[in-house]
């Protein structure tokens, strides 16, 4: 199986940085895609950012410019470098990952628990 551990998140005031990091590990064949997501009480799951299509990138609109993921050498491990963070960043932030498990027939999305990010004003 697959597990995702998400760390970094904390309080921070409008203005300053955060870096996340998701380390996924277990019986991987293949990562397909891998990023992150958020989700603020009471709205919906929304994509931040992610690989996807191997090496190409996607970001949310309300973080272009502010935000930059990266991964490491074995694409394993994933980071969010969040930098002008304002207060309506403050969410749940969950590592998202679409595996190709060792000796199973097709992807799999796994979900890490989440780390809070809060963003005092």
């Amino acid at each position: 199986q697959v597990q995702l551990v998400e760390s970094g998140g904390g309080l921070v005031q409008a203005g300053g940085s955060l870096r996340l990091s998701c380390a996924a590990s277990g019986s991987i064949s293949t990562i397909n895609t891998m990023g992150w997501y958020r989700q603020a009480p009471g709205k919906q799951r929304e994509l931040v950012a992610a690989f996807i299509n191997s090496d190409s990138t996607n970001y949310a609109d309300s973080v272009k410019g502010r935000f930059t993921i990266s991964r490491d050498n074995a694409k394993t491990t994933v980071y969010l470098q969040m930098n002008s963070l304002k207060p309506e960043d403050t969410a749940v932030y969950y590592c998202n990952a679409k595996v190709v498990v060792v000796a199973a027939l097709s992807p799999r999305n796994y979900w890490g628990q989440g780390t809070q990010v809060t963003v005092s004003s």
